[in-house]
């Protein structure tokens, strides 16, 4: 138990430190009442729609970028692997970059990379 005694220490600043920034957060911030009936925007009077923020054409981006996202989840396992698997390893994940590629050249010719 002697062992734990300066790490109870430093758990016990710690904590005394972060209780304190809240004490003093409470202490000092302005009282107001809150608005109920307008979307949250970070204290800032809301000026727009919430729903009119983001064009549509993000949420396109959006789901290349996870789209592309999976495919460095699919790559980190395969660089693992590919020493010992060998050839046939390296054949499928070349079919599998030639997917993505084609996916790509798809939604290149569907003009989801234009902005105007």
């Amino acid at each position: 138990m002697d062992s734990f005694g300066p790490v109870l220490v430093l758990a016990g600043i710690a904590a005394a430190l972060v209780l304190g920034l809240y004490a003093l957060s409470a202490a000092v911030r302005p009282r107001r009442t809150p608005v109920v009936c307008e979307p949250f925007l970070s204290g800032a009077a809301v000026t727009e729609h919430a729903a009119s923020r983001y064009h549509v054409r993000w949420y396109t981006v959006a789901l290349l970028f996870l789209a592309f996202d999976m495919e460095m989840v699919f790559m980190y396992p395969w660089v693992l692997v590919v020493a010992d698997e060998g050839a046939p390893a390296v054949v499928e994940m070349f079919a599998f970059l030639a997917v993505l590629v084609a996916a790509v050249v798809y939604a290149w010719r569907e003009g989801a990379f234009r902005w105007t």
